[in-house]
């Protein structure tokens, strides 16, 4: 089609013109709606409804977990079309057919469809509400066996949940947005749960029953078809540190696969694959085999989750945000990482964090000195602020004016015996990554 921008650059400043929630967060849904997205959707046919999906949300390990699914059902030989947010560096990774990103052409031929329907919608999508639009057009373009979707934020009026989710997916619940999601842990988990379909089956990772309750209660009321839960229908039995990973042994309905290397850093990940084994177990109706879970866990990569990016020193990426992820991260340090030198976090974060609760983890982690930046994004919080919350955890804290010299500061502390950890938000890590592989390319 004719195409009314000159250029993706021009398409890209079109959609940033857009409100971005990811960026201003509301403090508060006043009118929740999926009105503007389905609207949106009619016009176009209705793409959301040519391919099965699975659907996933979670406090943590969303991404991860999409990622694991993706690569287990690319194995099987599937034509399997991602979504995913935030991306790192480019928008194209959060649209990705068989784990590639959309090519440049293909996205700016979606948004420029988007552009000529705009007018005639009732009200303009946002930012996050048009990628999403654009993904599933792309999937119906690709005719793609199965859509692999994870949510942006909650699950209930998160503009993904247009769609219905064959398997619905809910990793963990723990305190994250609560000026959106709600106060309690019980109220965010009743937003999440918000995904789970009729006639669906529902995944459910490791919760306690308070919350188990509630995600059967919403399991009832839509008619699912049952609930798989961590521990009782699937489980990761056996999880141990291994050389680039884990070795689990996974145990889903039908089959137990033992011995099963996850190229990924930290217990937590080993969660992560049960439940991603359960969701393409309860999708497929029937266990992939041993060679499948193999080769497809063995294809895993995740940019910015404990990832190590170079050695003397040791340096790691990693997107914890949250008190629940600083604890996962400070965990996986303790038993699978440790330097003679100096630990040094360069670290940015979002306002509403409660940034003490992120430093402590990293602390008895064993790291002494940080680096404070702030996120490129109106969001930000001081990093005056973050630096008062390192000393308060007992670490020497510094203020950089900025990622690209914060990654060149935490380097210098490090030396070369000693690691450099970049984290505290999605942003932080997809500049401080970019940073840190130049620096360590021209080492």
């Amino acid at each position: 089609m004719s195409t009314p921008f000159a250029s993706l650059d021009e398409a890209l400043g079109w959609l940033d013109g857009h409100i971005d929630y990811e960026r201003v967060a509301p403090t508060r849904r006043l009118l929740p709606t999926l009105d503007g997205v389905a609207e949106a959707l009619r016009f176009l046919g209705d793409p959301h409804d040519t391919s099965p999906v699975i659907h996933i949300t979670g406090t943590n390990g969303k991404g991860s977990t999409t990622a694991m699914i993706t690569a287990l059902l690319v194995e099987l030989g599937l034509r399997v079309g991602s979504y995913t947010s935030p991306n790192l560096h480019r928008v194209n990774e959060r649209i990705a057919l068989n784990g590639e990103p959309i090519d440049d052409g293909v996205l700016l031929d979606a948004l420029a469809r988007l552009f000529a329907i705009e007018t005639e919608l009732s009200e303009p999508l946002t930012r996050f509400e048009l990628l999403t639009v654009a993904a599933l057009m792309f999937f119906a373009d690709e005719a793609v066996d199965v859509a692999v979707i994870e949510v942006g934020l909650g699950g209930t009026w998160d503009s993904t949940n247009v769609v219905h989710g064959q398997v619905s997916v809910i990793t963990n619940v723990s305190l994250d947005h609560t000026q959106v999601l709600g106060n309690t842990v019980g109220e965010i988990a009743s937003d999440k749960a918000g995904i789970i379909k009729s006639g669906g089956i529902a995944i459910l990772g490791i919760v306690g029953d308070d919350i188990a309750s509630i995600v059967e209660d919403r399991c009832e009321e839509v008619g699912a078809s049952s609930l798989w839960r961590a521990g009782e229908t699937f489980s990761c039995e056996e999880n141990r540190l291994a050389f680039g990973g884990r070795l689990v042994d996974l145990h889903v309905p039908g089959a137990v696969i033992p011995d099963v290397l996850v190229p990924l850093h930290g217990a937590h990940q080993g969660d992560n694959a049960a439940v991603a084994l359960a969701a393409v177990t309860a999708f497929l109706g029937r266990p992939p085999s041993s060679d499948v879970v193999t080769e497809g866990f063995a294809h895993v990569v995740i940019a910015g989750r404990l990832e190590v990016l170079g050695h003397k020193p040791l340096v790691i990426v990693d997107g914890a945000h949250n008190p629940a992820g600083a604890g996962v991260l400070g965990a996986a340090l303790r038993e699978g990482f440790s330097v003679d030198g100096v630990s040094v976090v360069v670290i940015g974060m979002l306002e509403g964090r409660e940034a003490v609760d992120l430093f402590a983890p990293l602390y008895d982690a064993g790291i002494t000195h940080a680096v404070c930046v702030e996120p490129d994004t109106p969001r930000a919080m001081a990093a005056s602020f973050v630096a008062e919350a390192a000393r308060e955890v007992g670490m020497h804290a510094e203020i950089a004016p900025s990622i690209a010299r914060g990654v060149e500061r935490g380097l210098e502390l490090a030396g070369s015996d000693g690691m450099v950890l970049a984290t505290g938000s999605l942003y932080v890590v997809g500049d401080a990554r970019e940073n840190l592989r130049t620096l360590i390319a021209k080492r």
